[in-house]
């Protein structure tokens, strides 16, 4: 317990507060997360959890899972203090995930889709020979089951602990995307904090509609690796969201509070559905009326006679 000039200072609960990355207030972590990781001061967009994406973005019940046995392998015994391969073994048990990519069918406001999401948890988000492969089997199924496809990025770029298997993922991803685009399907990609290397440069880029959180960085090299390099101060906001939609690389900046109405309204135009209506919350069950019973009135309180003072 700590001591102030005024006495004794009780010790603050663990795990009540969290300290927002972009102005540095305090945020209380129940109300924190009820917003969706989404700062109530400066609304800075935290990094979410791929399981709490798909959550917040389909329909309730609609995610069926595919490929969740896919495990990486260690082909080039990369050894980086810790092996390749027990670095895998931890990060699964840590995070309960195969990899860094969680991918299946969904809903989005009744409207079916090919829906992949990066986990930064695993490895931050690392795109690896499974994150390639992946990708490639859901643009596959989205071909045979004539869906769009919905993919969410968050990324520190490729897995170096693969080597070139790693970068052959960039081709891997972007040709799937592009058998996607010639069987007439729309790709949406949706970049979020961080979007960076290998990711940036492939699938992250080449879909039909490019969307962004924002104030997500997004880039192929560091902005400090940039200014490093080429030895001038890079501007302002460089490489952030806002600077990419005003230099014409995205489409759009949607918050997170409003993706699921845009990817609706996207995906609506996308299948020649009414995107109104999709744009439009969910119809709540009516609560029925209640019937009017008559009752009987009753009879007005007669007004009583006022006598008039005696004189004291």
């Amino acid at each position: 317990m700590a001591w102030t000039r005024f006495g004794k200072k009780k010790d603050m609960p663990n795990g009540l507060w969290t300290k927002c990355e972009s102005c540095g207030a305090m945020l209380f972590k129940k109300e924190f997360e009820q917003r969706n990781r989404v700062c109530g001061t400066c609304g800075y967009h935290f990094t979410l959890p791929a399981r709490e994406r798909i959550a917040l973005t389909v329909d309730p019940g609609t995610f069926d899972e595919r490929w969740a046995d896919l495990r990486a392998q260690d082909l080039l015994g990369f050894n980086d203090r810790v092996p390749y391969g027990e670095k895998l073994n931890q990060t699964r048990a840590k995070t309960g995930e195969s990899d860094a990519m969680v991918t299946g069918l969904a809903q989005i406001k009744g409207i079916p889709c090919a829906v992949g999401v990066m986990n930064f948890q695993f490895l931050g988000g690392s795109m690896g020979m499974v994150v390639g492969e992946k990708i490639a089997l859901l643009c596959e199924l989205a071909v045979e089951r004539q869906v769009p496809v919905v993919l969410f990025a968050c990324s520190g770029g490729a897995r170096m602990h693969e080597g070139a298997v790693s970068l052959m993922q960039m081709a891997k991803t972007c040709g799937a995307l592009a058998r996607v685009d010639q069987a007439g399907l729309v790709s949406i990609s949706v970049m979020t904090h961080p979007t960076t290397g290998g990711v940036t440069a492939s699938f992250a880029s080449v879909c039909d509609f490019l969307l962004a959180e924002p104030g997500a960085l997004i880039g192929f090299a560091g902005p400090r690796v940039i200014a490093t390099t080429i030895k001038k101060e890079l501007p302002k906001g460089f490489q952030r969201a806002e600077f990419l939609l005003e230099k014409g690389q995205i489409d759009r900046i949607v918050a997170r509070a409003n993706l699921r109405d845009e990817l609706a309204r996207l995906l609506a135009y996308a299948t020649g559905r009414d995107p109104v209506a999709a744009f439009k919350p969910q119809p709540v069950a009516a609560e029925p009326e209640p019937v009017a019973v008559a009752v009987a009135a009753e009879p007005e309180p007669k007004a009583k006679k006022r006598g008039k003072k005696k004189d004291a």
